[in-house]
């Protein structure tokens, strides 16, 4: 059996589909549904539960001679969450839970990290997981800060030797873009945003730049397709003995002015954009080390239109 934390929602219902698309039978998904079409993203699937968050460890002192890996993506991922404690709840210590119930009952958990641990980049976007190179980085919002807490945990309690679960991994996720999130509002991805108002006839908003170095909408990032994030976590699947922290991502920015650009030449429409006066992070320029692993799961550089930005 496998459980998927945050199954219903973006990165998780793909994992959930990739695993389906494997044969896996005996797949859990935990987590909230709500009142809105969110339930969509796991309507096509074959499910053996549905788990709401506050029932996961109940569900998992009943069946655990049964689980053998847990993906673990649910958390409060809005960097516009204020509330400390609900994110220290949802963020931190529900993973720290996890992470003890999975070395307690030798089962693999590879969960979500999150290129926000970096703050502003100043002090790079390298992988490493020691607890040294981890005290270096400053998150720059709540969210990245509680992801980052967690890693700096996990690192300690590497270096000191104590037990972990059969086989770990963190992924620090740069700017995922892909089917099934559309119910994120805001924290949708920066392509899918692109993607809509071109759709609607809406300019599409890039940011001015307050730095010499960079034009307007000239702003770096890196953009991966959540298939090519899932399939890293495939790969990951299938080799239990490799564990650690690494960046998720293809490896190469792009600007934003280049983004939207290459959306607009998707759809086949003219280039219209307007300006938006915004102070924002420069760049992220990441080393991958997972790369030569999986070095078969290419990315996608250009969104295609043909793909369903609704529900896999």
């Amino acid at each position: 059996m496998i459980v998927v934390t945050g199954g219903a929602g973006f990165i998780g219902s793909n994992i959930v589909a990739a695993l389906e698309a494997r044969g896996i039978s005996e797949i859990v998904v935990c987590d909230w549904l709500g009142h809105e079409n969110k339930w969509r993203n796991i309507a096509k699937r074959e499910l053996a539960g549905v788990v709401p968050p506050e029932d996961l460890f109940d569900f998992l002192h009943l069946e655990a001679g049964n689980v053998e890996a847990i993906f673990h993506m649910g958390a409060i991922s809005a960097t516009t969450e204020t509330d400390g404690d609900r994110i220290i709840e949802n963020n931190f210590q529900l993973s720290m839970d996890l992470w003890q119930w999975c070395e307690a009952h030798n089962a693999r958990l590879i969960y979500a990290s999150s290129a926000a641990t970096y703050g502003d980049g100043q002090q790079g976007f390298d992988d490493d997981g020691s607890s040294d190179g981890l005290k270096k980085l400053q998150p720059l919002n709540l969210y990245g800060w509680s992801k980052h807490l967690f890693d700096r945990r996990i690192a300690r309690l590497v270096a000191d030797g104590a037990g972990t679960p059969r086989q770990w991994a963190g992924l620090k996720f740069f700017n995922v873009y892909g089917p099934n999130e559309y119910h994120k509002g805001n924290m949708r991805s920066v392509v899918a945003q692109v993607h809509e108002n071109i759709v609607d006839g809406r300019p599409v908003m890039l940011f001015r730049s307050h730095h010499p170095d960079y034009e307007d909408g000239g702003q770096l990032r890196d953009f991966v397709y959540v298939d090519d994030c899932v399939d890293v976590m495939m790969w990951l699947y299938d080799n239990p003995k490799v564990s650690g922290l690494f960046n998720l991502g293809t490896g190469k920015a792009r600007t934003f002015a280049d983004l939207a650009t290459a959306v607009y030449s998707a759809l086949a429409r003219k280039p219209s954009s307007a300006l938006l006066i915004h102070r924002w992070k420069f760049a992220t320029n990441i080393n991958i080390s997972l790369k030569p692993a999986w070095i078969d799961c290419v990315p996608q550089a250009t969104p295609h239109p043909s793909r369903n930005w609704k529900t896999v």
